[in-house]
């Protein structure tokens, strides 16, 4: 979800004219006693989540407090976003089978559609279509037979300009197929597909793409997810998208809203990683709407969008203030224990994953250096991350080098400008990722046809 994309892009006029909506009521939401919507039950509170594990870490800092009572108590979507087919099913089945073992609803938000955020912050995902399917495929074999929310392909639709009308074409096709794979997989299975927000596309428009990728076999779609649209404006775009959809032929599909962020507050999305928002309703299927069967925390808060800090990693000072000013949770929660000790094993955390192969770390040059990881492997192909960080002063910007090993290509790179010649690698910062403080640390990442093996990489300011 890149810091260009629409999803993101708001104006201080709009969000001033949300916030008081959201203020007034996105809290008071998550208290309904009708179930409403077609599910009912009490949502999966993973016990081992980033948020978890450091409220664990943290016993004595002034934030665990809040940080613990108001988002680590609380139930988010697993994301699948880094693309391995090998394990992917074995993540799902873990997961699946401890929210069933609890007799809860687990969430899911797949992420690895080719091609994902056009390039921008959150870019990855699978190679091609084929091997995408084949990923989809594995994670169906680990849903189980019980009721499993799944959230498919954040940006996939609301997020096009970057593909061609074939692209757009074949990406439909492949979310259709996806959704009877995984609802062919568990008929227990309820699939949403990507609505954008209020503030994007039309909801005409909207209507549309959701009919071309299938939306017919699949339970409904969601919006607002790491967005800041109030909980009002995005059921009022959800009833216009049904509208929409029954005038093309398709009735009886329903909404998800992510709150995780729409609580009110105004302010640059990017400009400082979100402190100046807030967390909106908490998570239930008791939305008290018959169009609405869930609000969500799909983004789980405190998680980063990759301007200030790397995507997907867990900032606490984000989360605290996501929530410092927010009421206690509704005693309607089910009620969940946070761990009061650090897991033994790092578990994976959406959207980024424990590396395949351990970092290297390079000697320090020319104020800055840049360490490599292999973050995902597949049959022909890798996908790498690279982590620059600034010396003891400040940059203007960086400039990483590597060679490519044997048989290795690059086809696409993520937060930096590539340039190649023979197996001599280059990559600079984009226009926003350059400038680093003295410690500051930037990321961009690849997409690589080969064998996976450890460069030796240099770093230079410039």
């Amino acid at each position: 979800m890149s810091p260009t994309s629409p999803r993101r892009r708001l104006t201080t006029a709009v969000l001033a004219t949300a916030c008081a909506t959201a203020a007034a009521g996105a809290w008071a939401l998550a208290g309904g006693t009708a179930s409403a919507g077609t599910i009912s039950g009490a949502l999966y509170r993973d016990p081992d989540t980033a948020v978890a594990r450091w409220v664990a870490a943290n016993p004595n800092d002034s934030r665990t407090a809040v940080i613990r009572d108001k988002v680590a108590s609380q139930p988010s979507s697993r994301w699948l976003s880094n693309f391995n087919v090998g394990t992917v099913q074995a993540e799902v089945a873990g997961y699946v089978g401890a929210a069933n073992a609890v007799g809860q609803i687990p969430q899911l938000t797949l992420y690895g559609i080719p091609n994902r955020d056009c390039g921008g912050a959150s870019a990855g995902g699978a190679p091609d279509l084929a091997t995408y399917q084949t990923w989809i495929g594995n994670i169906a074999r680990g849903l189980g037979g019980s009721t499993v929310l799944i959230l498919l392909e954040p940006d996939s639709l609301a997020l096009q300009t970057c593909l061609s009308s074939s692209e757009r074409s074949a990406r439909d096709a492949a979310l259709r197929t996806a959704t009877q794979t995984l609802k062919g997989a568990n008929p227990n299975a309820k699939v949403y597909l990507d609505a954008g927000h209020s503030a994007w596309n039309t909801a005409g428009d909207q209507a549309g793409r959701l009919v071309a990728a299938g939306v017919a076999v699949a339970d409904g779609f969601y919006t607002n997810v790491s967005n800041f649209q109030p909980t009002s404006s995005e059921a009022a775009y959800g009833r216009s998208i049904l509208s929409a959809l029954s005038g093309q032929g398709v009735s009886g599909k329903h909404q998800i809203i992510d709150t995780s962020r729409n609580g009110g507050a105004a302010g640059d999305w990017c400009g400082d990683d979100n402190t100046d928002r807030r967390i909106g309703a908490y998570p239930t299927t008791a939305t008290n709407d018959a169009n609405i069967d869930a609000y969500l925390w799909v983004k789980p808060p405190g998680e980063a969008d990759g301007c200030a800090y790397a995507a997907g990693s867990f900032q606490p000072n984000l989360a605290y203030s996501l929530a410092s000013s927010a009421p206690n949770p509704p005693t309607t929660t089910p009620p969940t224990t946070v761990p009061t000790t650090a897991p033994t094993t790092a578990p994976t955390t959406p959207p980024t994953t424990a590396p395949t192969t351990a970092p290297t770390t390079p000697p320090a040059t020319a104020g800055c250096t840049a360490t490599y990881q292999t973050t995902s492997t597949w049959s022909g192909g890798f996908q790498g991350q690279v982590t620059v960080k600034a010396g003891s002063s400040a940059i203007a910007g960086w400039t990483a080098t590597w060679t490519l090993g044997s048989g290795q290509t690059i086809t696409q790179v993520w937060n930096g400008e590539l340039s190649t010649s023979g197996s001599a690698v280059t990559v600079r910062n984009v226009s926003w990722n350059g400038a680093l403080a003295a410690g500051g640390t930037a990321q961009f990442g690849f997409l690589a046809n080969g064998n996976a093996t450890t460069p030796s990489l240099t770093c230079t300011t410039r």
